[in-house]
């Protein structure tokens, strides 16, 4: 991050480019491996035939060397290989289709979802009410909370860069900790039941008969349940491995880690104090539950908003159907597609960058930001391995008269740029940005996708369908659990 202006003003910020580096010349293994067996029948050919025996060999070689080469929608064509693989191995095995099994029980504790999400237990912390959710194979223990903020685009720049800076010091003791697996926060948008304004006018009104407050009072009953409202949670994923000392100290067991965890969620609730976002309480198990019943069937929130004391049990808080398609997902109610920010801002750009996005009306969707922290020490030995693999890319490419590229040269930029400031003292952190996107009907979805990408163009994002694993990245989008992508 660079400076170019006052303390007294919003500071602007770069971010680095996606590493595309390979093992040797920028190509990757697969790619090296497609080559070689080129290469090999190549030989074979004109020790056998000569130019005659190249001539036949030539659909053989030629079609390797495409597949190595040819791009397709971002991808070369080696690359498209595991992915379809995995796809049709899932199709195959019926592994793309969930239908909720009514009559046969679930082990007590478990969440009622899809895939690989039913291993998930509840973990009910007393001190705290919190719901965390343990996840038996990745070793991680989640708690979530939702923060209220006010408009970042209405404050004023001095505001607005004070409250980046105190952000950035979240941010920053995530990495100095250590336990931290992964911070997800998510900013969705929720059908409006109306409730919120229909509640506002009970409170503040004056229904004393007149033309204007019927007026009022009319156009409120109309507009309120046609609205949406943003809702922000941020989500926390304890490491059980790196805190297993910890966690045994504090007696061992998911109470030991739900201790630790509790010392995680008081230091979080003390930056976020700092960075002045209201909090607004972690998590219970019923909020969590409507979370997830919301976000695989959005036409039932504003019902279960209105009864407050309905959708709040997360044994039953899953979809009843989910359809997995190439390049979307169908639950309940509503079909989604899953978009990932594949480039952020290369230039210099202000903090809210994003607010074409978080901004879009009349689109039901959720935006989800992962922020994966790394140790300094693992932060280092990455930079130093990818520093010299840069170094000697460059002088092989030097050596067979390549002409240097532009964005090697960039990237090798951006390398020395992470690790000035990691000599500082400043923590790395990797970001992936996802954005789930939902409708009722497929050519609504088409409608809003192209709408969301349109947004993401306006905020210097460059978004990616991703196609093959809507059922998991929409997991990662949608749902507060830290799932990883």
């Amino acid at each position: 991050m660079s400076s170019t202006s006052t303390p007294f003003e919003l500071q602007t910020i770069q971010f680095s480019r996606l590493t595309r580096r390979g093992i040797l010349l920028g190509l990757s293994l697969s790619q090296l491996i497609v080559l070689a067996c080129a290469l090999l029948i190549v030989v074979v050919a004109l020790y056998a035939g000569g130019g005659a025996g190249l001539a036949w060999a030539s659909p053989a070689w030629l079609t390797l060397a495409a597949i190595a080469w040819v791009p397709v929608s971002g991808r070369k064509l080696i690359e498209w290989a595991p992915i379809i693989s995995r796809w049709l191995l899932r199709t195959r095995a019926k592994q793309t289709r969930y239908r909720r099994r009514m009559i046969r029980p679930r082990p007590a504790g478990t969440l009622a979802l899809p895939g690989d999400l039913a291993a998930l237990r509840e973990w009910h912390d007393p001190e705290t009410g919190a719901a965390m959710i343990h996840d038996p194979h990745a070793q991680t223990l989640t708690v979530m909370l939702r923060v209220q903020h006010p408009a970042f685009v209405l404050l004023d720049p001095a505001e607005q860069q004070r409250r980046v800076t105190g952000w950035g010091r979240v941010l920053a003791a995530a990495c100095r900790s250590g336990r931290i697996a992964r911070i997800q926060v998510m900013e969705r948008t929720l059908p409006d039941s109306g409730s919120g304004l229909a509640e506002w006018w009970r409170q503040h009104g004056a229904d004393d008969g007149s033309w204007a407050a019927t007026t009022y009072r009319e156009l409120i009953e109309r507009a309120g349940p046609a609205g949406e409202r943003h809702q922000t949670t941020i989500s926390l994923a304890l490491d059980m491995r790196a805190a297993t000392r910890q966690i045994r100290s504090a007696g061992g067991g998911m109470g030991g880690a739900a201790a630790v965890l509790r010392q995680e969620m008081q230091s979080l609730q003390t930056a976020l104090r700092s960075a002045e976002l209201a909090f607004a309480g972690w998590l219970t198990p019923g909020d969590v539950a409507l979370i997830l019943r919301t976000a695989y069937d959005p036409a039932a929130g504003p019902a279960l908003e209105r009864h407050g004391a309905l959708g709040r049990d997360l044994a039953t808080a899953g979809p009843v159907a989910v359809n997995e398609a190439w390049d979307r997902l169908r639950s309940d109610s509503a079909h989604h597609a899953v978009l990932w920010i594949s480039e952020w801002p290369r230039a210099q750009t202000f903090p809210g960058f994003l607010a074409p996005l978080v901004l879009t009306g009349g689109v039901l969707r959720s935006l989800s930001l992962h922020y994966l922290p790394v140790r300094a020490d693992q932060a280092a030995r990455d930079l130093r391995k990818k520093k010299t693999e840069m170094i000697a890319d460059a002088a092989q490419r030097r050596k067979i008269g390549q002409v240097e590229d532009t964005q090697a040269s960039a990237e090798f930029q951006d390398v020395l740029q992470q690790e000035s400031e990691l000599t500082a003292g400043h923590g790395i952190l990797r970001v992936i940005g996802i954005v789930s996107v939902s409708a009722p009907t497929p050519g609504e979805l088409d409608a809003a996708v192209a709408q969301i990408e349109q947004a993401a163009i306006q905020s210097s994002c460059e978004t990616r369908r991703l196609v093959g694993q809507q059922a998991q990245a929409f997991t990662a989008a949608a749902l507060p659990l830290c799932r990883p992508l």
